[in-house]
């Protein structure tokens, strides 16, 4: 949640102004460099400059350590640079505008959730999309908005309140309405389900009031909150990925089969699976930056 502006001393607010102002210099100075260079060097330089200075390479080094201690240190360092590099891709993909929406316009989309998700529409039933973050999640919900599934997103704010401000603009720009994490939030997005309506979260993160389940093969704090609404509103429930392909320019989505309705552990130790064997394949993709195994 972004800080309380009320409760920050003199000194955060200027710590959270500063590394808002060198964020916005940083992107607004790539900005002007064309989409196509763009993309690689703000990769490069998330990668190669702040993953060491911000504690990025650290962290993931320690998640790594945690889930696949059989990675030799030639792999670990190529993933810390390989992770660092697409989460840097992605923050500027998303600050990008036009560019980034026509390349996930144009991204290949398929799957068996795409024809669940399609039945799903014809019967005017509401539609819960789980993804996760990797590749870079926004290139699916804009290829979806592109193709006439209108849908709303669950979304979690910045810490830093001066950067939440315009990454939510960002985040609006991809498709709209947007449900911030909270229960304000959580009754919009419940409101808009019952009329049968398609959402879309991120469900991957630690979340403290979350049942502890397994991902990696480590104990993970995680959310059945999406799972419990499926149940409750008849919700299809569908994994979706926006893979980006060895170009790093572009992306394929894919919509992995419904999670079938039972309890709602179950079903969200499914989505850990699920996402749990698409990381494995494409290891560079996921945000290992995350504390996701705190509990452990």
């Amino acid at each position: 949640m972004p800080a309380d502006f009320s409760r920050l001393s003199r000194l955060q607010r200027a710590k959270y102004f500063a590394a808002n102002l060198l964020l916005r210099m940083v992107i607004g100075g790539i900005g002007l460099i064309p989409y196509r260079t763009r993309v690689p060097v703000m990769g490069w330089f998330v990668s190669r400059i702040m993953g060491p200075l911000a504690g990025i390479n650290r962290r993931v080094r320690n998640n790594l350590a945690l889930t696949c201690p059989e990675l030799s240190d030639a792999q670990v360092q190529q993933l810390c640079h390989a992770v660092a590099d697409n989460a840097g891709r992605a923050v500027i993909e998303l600050y990008a505008g036009a560019p980034f929406l026509r390349r996930a316009h144009a991204a290949e989309i398929g799957g068996p959730g795409l024809t669940a998700l399609q039945e799903a529409r014809a019967q005017g039933r509401p539609v819960i999309l789980m993804t996760g973050h990797f590749g870079n999640y926004d290139a699916a919900r804009a290829k979806l908005i592109s193709m006439g599934f209108e849908m709303g997103a669950l979304y979690r704010p910045m810490a830093n309140p001066y950067f939440n401000t315009h990454y939510i603009r960002r985040l609006s720009d991809v498709g709209t309405p947007m449900f911030e994490q909270g229960r304000r939030g959580m009754i919009e997005m419940v409101r808009h389900l019952k009329a049968g309506g398609i959402i879309a979260i991120v469900g991957d993160l630690h979340v403290q009031e979350g049942k502890r389940l397994s991902f990696f093969g480590q104990p993970a704090i995680t959310s059945t909150v999406p799972a419990e609404l499926a149940l409750k509103q008849n919700a299809v429930l569908i994994p979706v990925y926006a893979i980006r392909q060895p170009d790093g320019l572009n992306f394929a989505i894919e919509m992995h089969a419904p999670i079938e309705h039972s309890d709602p552990e179950t079903m969200t130790q499914t989505i850990n699976d699920d996402l749990e064997e698409l990381v494995r394949a494409h290891m560079g993709q996921w945000f290992w930056i995350h504390k996701r195994w705190k509990s452990a």
